[in-house]
């Protein structure tokens, strides 16, 4: 059983989270608080596997709850916020929150798919013990690959991805030579905040991918939820940006493999992937396509991953050039494309 805390100052959303949480037989709600301070005396005395933090309440609010909790005890914490309260959210993933769900996700409309992917993330976070993303250099080289032109860096990330897009993007110097386009499996509705909060951390300029846009170095782009992005042209002013409505990959739209795919078609050896944390196989097949065409492929290193699920399996294809610590991938990249 996975013993669950609900903090939160409204008692309709504690009400809703506990007959979500109570859905599968896996959760038991030990407790519920309904304003910080509350919450920090209720985490650290009852110990829970599992706790859902909303983020404004009276008397503490979440991110300080994550705060003191953090300095004392190693506790997984999910956030289950609104909106307007976006930034917020993405700035609880850097103080140890491990992800974060919109309030909005949890009505009568939530499909069936949805519902069993939510609760397939909470188990795994359940098991998941606070990390600092510092290890030692020690990279796996399967092929090592030779410097070639690039024109284009993908990447895929979904749980644990905010926390590690910020690091990634703020080792990228300012002079990158090349666009960088991911996909980042977010909450619907969050992907603007998103884009606005991660441009903070680089001197790149960071927005949301927009359809027939194309790509240019020192930008950043971010495929839009709810459609695939995919990637055309054979590089520099021929490159546009495309999305279109097909069916979910791996239950995820955007997905991951469609980007790497499409950029492997466009791009043949010209482009360099990466995976980064996150549960589930996107990615992996994408990362396949990319090596049979040519492409540099890289994989995050199990140490530094937040969840080693996406990785591992683009790993496990037999197909990664390089599985690397999360600080040397920007680094690793930069030299192959200078």
């Amino acid at each position: 059983m996975i013993n669950t805390l609900i903090v939160d100052d409204s008692s309709l959303a504690r009400d809703i989270l506990r007959d979500f949480l109570e859905g599968d037989e896996n959760f038991k709600i030990i407790g519920e608080a309904a304003d910080g301070e509350e919450g920090v005396d209720k985490i650290l005395s009852l110990n829970p596997d599992l706790v859902t933090l909303d983020l404004e309440m009276p008397k503490m609010n979440g991110l300080q709850v994550i705060e003191v909790v953090m300095k004392k005890a190693s506790v997984p914490i999910v956030v289950i916020t609104s909106h307007d309260t976006a930034k917020t959210a993405y700035e609880a993933t850097l103080k140890g929150a491990l992800e974060f769900y919109s309030k909005e996700l949890f009505t009568a409309n939530l499909s069936p798919e949805k519902r069993k992917e939510i609760y397939e993330t909470l188990k795994r976070i359940s098991g998941v013990k606070s990390r600092k993303n510092t290890v030692p250099f020690d990279p796996l080289l399967i092929h090592p690959p030779a410097k070639r032109t690039i024109n284009a860096v993908v990447i895929a990330s979904s749980t644990g991805g905010p926390k590690a897009l910020s690091r990634f993007v703020s080792l990228l110097g300012a002079d990158f030579p090349v666009p960088v386009i991911l996909v980042q499996h977010n909450t619907p509705g969050f992907d603007e905040s998103f884009a606005q909060w991660l441009d903070g951390f680089t001197a790149l300029k960071v927005k949301l991918a927009e359809e027939g846009e194309n790509p240019r170095p020192g930008a950043v782009y971010i495929a839009k939820t709810g459609k695939h992005l995919a990637l055309r042209g054979t590089g520099g002013q021929s490159l546009v940006l495309r999305y279109n409505n097909d069916e979910p990959e791996n239950n995820q739209k955007p997905a991951a493999d469609v980007l790497f795919r499409s950029a492997a078609e466009s791009l043949n050896d010209s482009v360099i992937s990466v995976v980064l944390t996150g549960m589930g196989s996107d990615g992996a097949l994408g990362t396949k396509k990319i090596r049979e065409l040519g492409g540099v492929t890289v994989a995050q290193d199990e140490k530094s991953s937040l969840i080693y699920g996406m990785p591992k399996a683009a790993a496990e294809t037999g197909c990664v050039d390089m599985v690397l610590p999360l600080d040397k991938i920007p680094g690793e990249i930069t030299r192959l494309i200078k």
